[in-house]
């Protein structure tokens, strides 16, 4: 058993919520709950139908499942596609879904492993990759902070403003076409 993290108290699995309250928390039809567990997408956890007069009974992280795909065809992914990307994950053996990230770009789905690992679900696991400007810019300043510089071969030289500073190139011309 894991443990739960103190942040989610409260979201033991062991306690089910009726169909009714699972549609009310994701922000979804009763109609698209049911066809979802009868279609397998997001079957019920602590208790699924057994016949006429049953209850189903969605787990916490059912229902967080739920509100991810909700939020997938809100941001214009098609069901079969959401329907693809739980089934690959799935099929690699992921079996807590509420455990990882999706993003989507509103036609495929990937799963953010890391923050340099991603993986397009629709494409069969294929690994994409993203590119952190801000980490980059961090990475050449650092490493240019340690190696020479010199100016550009049409640089004009700047003249220190009235207080001595060097200040920009453009704070360098006015102050030239001010004295002259």
């Amino acid at each position: 058993m894991t443990a739960i993290d103190p942040e989610f108290a409260g979201t033991d699995d062991a306690i089910g919520y009726r169909g009714v309250t699972a549609c009310h928390a994701a922000g979804i039809s009763y109609r698209q709950l049911d066809y979802w567990a009868r279609t397998a997408l997001v079957v019920p956890s602590v208790r699924d139908a057994s016949g006429s007069g049953t209850q189903r009974l969605y787990s916490f992280r059912d229902i967080v499942v739920l509100k991810v795909v909700k939020r997938l065809l809100d941001a214009g992914v098609s069901l079969q596609n959401i329907r693809r990307a739980i089934e690959t994950l799935r099929s690699r053996g992921v079996a807590d879904l509420a455990g990882i990230t999706l993003i989507s770009d509103g036609t495929t789905v990937y799963e953010c492993r890391s923050p340099e690992e991603v993986v397009d679900l629709l494409q069969g696991g294929q690994g994409v990759f993203g590119i952190a400007i801000g980490g980059a810019f961090k990475e050449i300043l650092g490493t240019l902070s340690h190696l020479p510089g010199e100016p550009g071969a049409a640089a004009e030289p700047v003249e220190p403003d009235e207080g001595g500073d060097v200040g920009d190139e453009l704070a360098a011309r006015r102050a030239r076409r001010r004295a002259g």
